[in-house]
């Protein structure tokens, strides 16, 4: 594990330090292209697929003039796109998990990793769970097929309760999803940032000089 500079002796008692071989194991990045491709393009689809969604296949569901078809234009635009979103989940989760560790020791020792890491674990955690429950309530959209409705989140004068109760909560889901998974985005864009030499410097300055203080 990455250590902050020490001092010692070599063998003829002269003063020895880590100095450069500190500065250098921390600035010197592995190149990661195959598991940050993961995490980038799966976050991307994530992000992606959750807006045109929201957008397109919600959208294009309320246009659909017969008010019967309108929940199954919906449920099938978005059965297609569930296995694509699960794997792109599964390559962002996977390219992420690498990642952090491929950085423990900056998440570590550079001030600034560590708060980003788990703010962006705790947003992940919560575009998990609200995908997950919108397909859930989605699927209970879709057995309303044959009902009359105004469009995949509006229920119509006659909708059953069930589906009625599952297309209001998905009207604010489906805008909750984008802006989670844009945070995500944001997130992982900001540690890329972070991994600039000025950067790591800077931070692990900082870490430096709180623990002297303390």
């Amino acid at each position: 594990m990455l250590g902050f500079p020490r001092l010692g002796y070599d063998g003829s008692g002269r003063i020895k330090s880590d100095v450069p071989s500190s500065i250098t194991e921390i600035l010197m990045s592995t190149r990661n292209t195959v598991v940050r491709s993961l995490h980038d393009l799966g976050a991307a689809a994530w992000f992606g697929g959750s807006l045109m969604g929201a957008v397109g296949v919600n959208g294009a569901a309320a246009a659909v003039r017969d008010p019967t078809d309108r929940a199954r234009v919906a449920a099938v635009g978005w059965a297609k796109w569930t296995p694509v979103n699960a794997a792109a989940i599964g390559a962002h989760l996977i390219g992420g998990g690498a990642i952090l560790y491929a950085n423990k020791d900056r998440a570590q020792h550079q001030a600034g990793v560590r708060s980003n890491t788990l703010a962006k674990i705790a947003v992940t955690g919560a575009a998990l769970a609200a995908t997950a429950y919108s397909g859930v309530l989605g699927a209970k959209v879709a057995q309303a097929d044959g009902e009359p409705v105004s469009g995949a989140t509006e229920p119509g004068p006659s909708t059953s309760s069930d589906a009625a109760a599952a297309q209001k909560q998905l009207a604010y889901l489906q805008w909750a999803l984008p802006i989670l998974t844009g945070a995500i985005v944001v997130m992982g864009a900001q540690q890329g940032e972070q991994q600039r030499a000025t950067q790591i410097l800077s931070g692990l300055g900082s870490t430096l000089a709180r623990r002297i203080a303390s």
